[in-house]
């Protein structure tokens, strides 16, 4: 039997309850403002005097330089009052900056980084295209090295926080090169000229997704981040999204769970609280045990990140985590009845947000796709649930 111990430290505690006190008396009062599209700045501006925007950004770049752990607890606090702000965040501590912080060169780290961390500088990623999101190898998004500078040519497809970012970390093959080993990863600044906006779509969450074009985009060379055949360390370096989304999905669960609790002690009907009926207690008792059961799948795949998570781990917690918010955010309107279904109260709100966790990031076909392939190839029956620690 594989053994797996985790406890929170002082430190992790002191974190997670900082941010807890920030949101719940800051961004939930207002969050229903951000649900037209409007980006959260006043929030992400605070959350960046109190250093959490550089939690991926190394010391040395002026960062807090934390953990996967560490950002899970943070943006599962922030999820809890404001899911806009939530995915803002993400897009601050996730895959992107964690890509340059391991693989830019130096002059890059320098250039982005310490603003990063600042919150002068947000960073988006594009990896999507029309055609093809989990299909990687059917990307057609190349860059070309021209002489001394690269010719950056493509379309991608439902990118967040486009019109806010400073900068690009886009997903392209390299010279053309076909298959998954073509693959490597460019950045584009917001300036560049071929850089363009082509369109973009409100989302049930709040958010703006947008398309962009990169129209002969030129750019210098150091901005060529990974070459081809770069595809593993670039999934590598994702996976961490597969354990930060879910810490969104639980967040959201988390505030439903706390907003219909609230409700059910609260609520009166026939002379007696609605959470004295056996009917309302066992649906509070099935929503608590689902965000517990998350929970601990969650920690125990982002305790393991060294420093990005173990795939069969993150793709486990992301798949009950996603779906486990659909359903108690669900549950949680059900408790509210009609009032529920209206956006006087933000348990209609978590609804909407809950439904992108198994889409972005993996969806939950692909991630339960992949497990399954890594358990048909396990040899060792006996020492299966020793999988993810080989």
């Amino acid at each position: 039997m594989s053994e797996f111990q985790f406890k929170l430290s002082d430190e992790q505690r002191r974190l997670a309850a900082d941010v807890r006190a920030v949101v719940q008396n800051e961004f939930k009062p207002r969050s229903q403002t951000f649900m037209d599209g409007a980006f959260p700045w006043p929030n992400i501006r605070r959350l960046a005097e109190m250093g959490i925007l550089g939690m991926a950004v190394p010391r040395a770049y002026g960062g807090m330089e934390l953990g996967v752990f560490d950002t899970a607890l943070v943006l599962e606090e922030i999820a809890k009052g404001c899911y806009v702000t939530a995915m803002a965040v993400l897009g601050e501590v996730g895959t992107q900056t964690r890509i340059i912080a391991t693989y830019a060169p130096e002059a890059v780290k320098q250039r982005l980084l310490p603003g990063v961390a600042r919150g002068e500088h947000l960073l988006s990623i594009c990896m999507t295209e029309p055609h093809a999101g989990t299909d990687v190898a059917a990307y057609k998004t190349n860059v070309e090295l021209r002489g001394s500078s690269l010719v950056l040519n493509g379309e991608k497809s439902l990118v967040s926080r486009a019109e806010e970012a400073s900068a690009f970390v886009v997903f392209a093959r390299v010279n053309g090169q076909e298959g998954r080993d073509g693959i490597g990863c460019v950045l584009v600044d917001k300036h560049a000229p071929g850089l363009v906006h082509a369109n973009r779509s409100h989302s049930m969450g709040g958010e703006f997704l947008h398309t962009i074009r990169f129209e002969n985009c030129e750019l210098p060379t150091e901005n060529l981040l990974l070459g081809s055949g770069s595809l593993k360390k670039l999934l590598s370096a994702f996976n961490t999204q597969r354990c930060l989304n879910p810490a969104i999905s639980l967040g959201l669960a988390e505030g439903a769970f706390a907003e219909a609790l609230s409700y059910a002690q609260n609520r009166t009907a026939f002379g007696r609280r609605i959470g004295e009926f056996q009917g309302l207690r066992w649906k509070l008792a099935d929503m608590w045990r689902e965000i517990e059961a998350a929970r601990g799948l969650l920690y125990r795949a982002c305790a393991g990140a060294n420093p990005f998570p173990d795939p069969l781990l993150a793709a486990t917690a992301k798949i009950f985590c996603n779906e486990m918010s659909v359903r108690v955010t669900s549950e949680a309107i059900q408790v509210f009845g009609g009032y529920g279904f209206t956006d006087e109260y933000p348990v209609s709100r978590m609804y909407r947000a809950a439904r992108y966790g198994s889409l972005g990031g993996g969806t939950s076909e692909t991630l339960r796709d992949l497990i399954g392939k890594r358990l048909m190839a396990e040899e060792d029956i006996d020492g299966i649930f020793d999988l993810a620690e080989s």
